[in-house]
């Protein structure tokens, strides 16, 4: 299933993305859950919603505005540094996980605006794959880590580079810099993440290319990790790095602009589309 949260007439909501149009789980069913974090968090939820695959559609896609695929997360921990080519062109020599947090009012969703900050000229683009935790742990193991997955999705963990140091959350917290989307496809359709590949497009052009096989510490190595020392919940995200080919890094640098698209396309998943605005002083 391919699961996706948006504002339909105003109206908060969820529901299912088919071929036909989307099928809005939140008139059926929001007498049971009042958003797609709350479904992944019932152990029956996704089956529920899979019984409305075959419903018929409510609405078009043109008629919504996407909200970042879980707009309320109690966690987004993040992952630096996670593929070699990205190592390499940051000298990170350390063998642990590089971690950071980013607060979730500074997601956006699918076609909507990535606000360039007036004080930067140097908004970068991270493609990522985001994993989207499906029910609560603590001190997880890699052999279970997967079964604690609802689903993957695209990320652009925009990066304001000179506000990001020796640490990283200066740079990874303004407003409407990360984009999370356009959906959640669950973990039945995507057994292996490892067999997933991630490619960012600024205005067309090819700039990060990888395969989610090369990510130094796995899908599996993370939860497990994370998971020593956080409990992790339904909805939480866990962004697992970019690759290598980011603008800071290029000669000469290459940072998003107004009126440029940044896309993130993962295969399995879809391609999380967005259209960089300078902010208005």
């Amino acid at each position: 299933m391919k699961l996706v949260s948006y504002l339909v007439s105003g109206r908060a909501s969820f529901g299912l993305l088919t071929q036909n149009g989307i099928i809005d789980l939140k008139e059926k069913l929001g007498d049971k859950y009042v958003d797609l974090k709350s479904l992944l968090a019932d152990e029956e939820g996704l089956s529920i919603a899979k019984t409305y695959l075959d419903a018929p559609s409510d609405i078009e896609e043109q008629d919504i505005t996407y909200l970042p695929v879980i707009p309320n997360p109690n966690k987004i921990l993040c992952v630096g540094m996670n593929y070699a080519e990205k190592r390499a062109e940051f000298n990170e020599t350390s063998s642990a996980p590089t971690l950071f947090v980013r607060f979730p009012d500074s997601q956006t969703g699918h076609k909507t605006n990535i606000i360039k900050p007036a004080i930067t000229n140097e908004l970068d683009y991270e493609g990522e794959l985001a994993i989207i935790i499906g029910k609560t742990g603590f001190r997880i193991k890699q052999e279970d880590a997967l079964s604690y997955v609802a689903g993957y999705s695209c990320y652009m963990d925009g990066s304001i580079r000179d506000w990001q140091y020796t640490w990283f959350t200066a740079g990874k917290n303004w407003p409407n810099t990360g984009a999370f989307g356009p959906c959640i496809t669950t973990r039945d359709e995507i057994p292996d993440p490892k067999a997933l590949s991630l490619t960012t497009y600024l205005n067309g052009k090819e700039m990060q290319h990888d395969s989610i096989k090369n990510l130094v510490h796995t899908v599996p190595e993370l939860i497990s990790y994370i998971s020593t020392f956080t409990h992790l919940s339904s909805g939480d995200v866990i962004l697992t790095g970019s690759p290598g080919g980011v603008g800071k890094k290029r000669n000469p640098p290459v940072f998003m602009q107004d009126g440029d698209k940044i896309e993130v396309e993962i295969t399995g998943i879809g391609r999380l589309t967005n259209y960089v605005v300078a902010e208005k002083r």
